[in-house]
């Protein structure tokens, strides 16, 4: 597995005076290229240390860049968050006496195991182990993290078909409904430690965590409660 960053500088802000490219500058391309390098392979040993195996390449920085003097040398962040984009913003920056910034662009591909298709799954599919495995896959080709553990959406539905190797994130799936319109469904009343509990028709279908309109069998009187588990409901007292 590798993850290949190549570096372009996108634009230069000075913020004292003097030329970006004035030829008695002290901070040079290779000073540049230098920091970046090396908070390349600081973020290297960090995603290492998560289990990724990383490569990364720094592409060059133009050699007529001669900036203001920075003493305790540039310093070099993510402006963008490189497990959203293969195309994050660094931001390199100096705070001395003629402090400047610049932007650089950074190609980036980040390669680890996530929970992919194991078969063409069709849309209102519910999943179960034997769709699903896990490979190497780009997990900030999309901005929607990949799933890497597959017990987190066993049992989800499809919301749109998926098709094989394709990885498992959160916006293809759906929670499945835990009660359906007409199901008898226990309610259960709530207050601080003490509950009651009573049957009811659900008279809509909803999730875990959803609300829905129930009808208390024995009092007629339709409630709104939370789905708490399939076939159970809550209602606050």
């Amino acid at each position: 597995m590798r993850t290949t960053i190549l570096v372009t500088i996108v634009y230069i802000v000075t913020l004292g005076s003097g030329s970006v490219f004035a030829a008695d500058g002290k901070t040079t391309s290779q000073d540049i290229i230098g920091a970046v390098r090396v908070f390349l392979q600081n973020f290297t040993a960090e995603q290492e240390a998560q289990g990724y195996q990383i490569e990364y390449e720094a592409g060059s920085v133009d050699s007529r860049i001669a900036l203001a003097p920075c003493p305790n040398g540039p310093a070099v962040s993510f402006h963008t968050e490189p497990m959203e984009t293969t195309r994050p913003t660094l931001l390199v920056q100096c705070d001395g006496q003629r402090p400047w910034k610049m932007y650089v662009t950074a190609s980036v591909e980040i390669i680890g195991e996530a929970v992919v298709a194991a078969r063409p799954i069709g849309r209102g599919e519910r999943l179960a182990g034997n769709m699903l495995t896990t490979q190497p896959v780009l997990l900030n080709e999309r901005r929607k993290q990949a799933v890497k553990d597959p017990q987190r959406v066993i049992g989800m539905e499809a919301r749109r078909p998926i098709s094989t190797g394709v990885p498992v994130t959160a916006d293809l799936l759906t929670a499945p409904p835990a009660v359906s319109r007409g199901d008898h469904v226990i309610i259960r009343a709530r207050s601080g430690r003490f509950s009651v509990a009573s049957r009811g028709e659900a008279l809509a279908e909803a999730a875990i965590g959803e609300q829905v309109l129930v009808k208390n069998l024995s009092s007629s009187k339709t409630l709104r409660a939370r789905v708490t588990a399939p076939g159970r409901v809550e209602v606050a007292m």
